[in-house]
């Protein structure tokens, strides 16, 4: 810079700063989340992002931009984040895309929100960026060509975000061999791992009711190949009659080796184990898959929740688990983000998000169900986990300390697209 452009630079600051009193105003972040409600990991993208942003940037004003906050979700945000703005009629949307700087897309399992991603690109022209998402493989070049077409446009969308982090190495890598190159592209891990919303009173009510002690249990979560949304009545979708048909094909080759770790961890500590549901199509699977289907003796150490639950509740009790094990992906992240070891089992149909597992370090504590050598070992990294509850702790501290680490660095790029205060 020269001094002719440092002067100028000077004077318009003066300028700028005497028109609002001598003081500049808060940089302004847009958050889009909030995908759903049915799903408690869908609901912990939301709390985790805006918790990194609490921590790492403070000075900035965050709104919310959201698909959808209800059953009980905009409550438990605005207590935890009481100073955040829920953007949700078309003129507050209007208002946030007028003062806002930046769009930050939160994590999810792609770009969710691709469209209004594009509808704040052509109305402000103003930057965006992408916070920890999955990005799927795709058919070979020329085999669909409307899914070529589709895949081109996101590319477009991505490269020409200011950042995009992955939340799986994998994507990382589908992404770049597709084509995309934003200027910064990286590991990202899932938002969700910094969720810190907490629902105290609920959990100890429950775990009192059921006998549960701090400690003395272990959290399981089955479900099916798809989940199958056609269950949930608020959905209102029709069955899908392939996806049914592959749950109905694998449901006990999956959901075997979780009543055969759980039967391990009743007759060889002093454990016992609580069925949750992570979605809320899982208490019946956790109920016919698991508890129904388990020794009688083993069964009186097992409590079924046969109801659904917050993000917040689930924190609060996965926090007083010695761990959770199981087929879903955000119980464990949320208990790695607090502290609390997880064994993450997964399959081709989950996406590749499963990998980010291996790229924290907890590779061992990852069960791939299309292997089945993978499949008999389950037991014993269940029982390992338990039975060395200050290794496992330790090392689910050091991957979340990873995370944090990774989060820090992600918080830093977006600090030095937002104007400076």
């Amino acid at each position: 810079m020269n001094r002719r452009q440092f002067v100028k630079g000077t004077m318009l600051e003066a300028i700028a700063a005497s028109a609002c009193g001598g003081t500049k105003r808060v940089p302004r972040i847009l958050l889009r989340s909030s995908w759903q409600t049915v799903n408690i990991g869908d609901i912990a993208h939301t709390p985790g992002v805006l918790a990194v942003l609490e921590r790492e940037l403070p000075e900035a004003e965050v709104r919310l931009w959201p698909s959808s906050v209800g059953n009980g979700v905009r409550e438990m945000l605005r207590a935890r984040f009481p100073r955040v703005e829920i953007v949700e009629s078309e003129g507050e949307l209007k208002r946030a895309f007028e003062e806002s700087d930046f769009l930050l897309h939160g994590s999810g399992p792609s770009l969710v929100a691709e469209r209004d991603v594009v509808r704040w690109r052509e109305a402000t022209g103003k930057p965006y960026g992408v916070f920890g998402i999955t990005f799927g493989v795709t058919p070979p070049t020329g085999v669909d060509r409307a899914a070529e077409d589709v895949v081109a446009r996101t590319i477009g969308v991505l490269s020409g975000a200011r950042f995009v982090y992955f939340r799986d190495s994998v994507s990382l890598a589908v992404a770049k061999e597709r084509g995309c190159d934003s200027p910064v592209m990286g590991f990202g891990p899932d938002g969700a791992f910094a969720a810190d919303v907490r629902d105290e009173a609920r959990a100890e009510a429950f775990l009192k009711a059921h006998g549960l002690e701090e400690g003395k249990f272990v959290c399981c979560i089955a479900r099916l190949r798809y989940t199958p949304y056609w269950t949930i009545p608020a959905k209102r979708v029709g069955r899908d009659e392939r996806k049914h048909a592959r749950n109905e094909a694998m449901k006990e080759h999956d959901c075997r080796p979780l009543r055969e770790a759980i039967i391990a961890v009743v007759k060889q500590t002093d454990l016992k184990v609580l069925l949750c549901p992570e979605d809320e199509t899982q208490m019946a699977v956790n109920k016919e898959m698991i508890y129904d289907r388990l020794p009688e003796e083993v069964r009186g150490r097992c409590v079924w929740r046969e109801d659904y639950w917050l993000t917040g509740e689930a924190v609060s009790t996965y926090r007083r688990s010695a761990g959770l094990f199981g087929h879903e992906m955000h119980s464990p992240i949320l208990c790695i983000g607090n502290g609390v070891p997880a064994v993450v089992c997964r399959w081709a149909e989950q996406t590749s998000k499963g990998m980010m597992w291996r790229d924290i370090g907890l590779g061992d504590w990852l069960f791939d169900f299309d292997r089945e050598e993978e499949v008999e070992r389950l037991s014993g990294a269940v029982l390992e986990m338990v039975r060395e509850p200050g290794a496992a702790r330790e090392r689910a501290a050091k991957a979340r300390e990873l995370v944090r680490e990774r989060h820090r660095e992600m918080a830093g790029v977006l600090r030095m697209q937002l104007p400076q205060s």
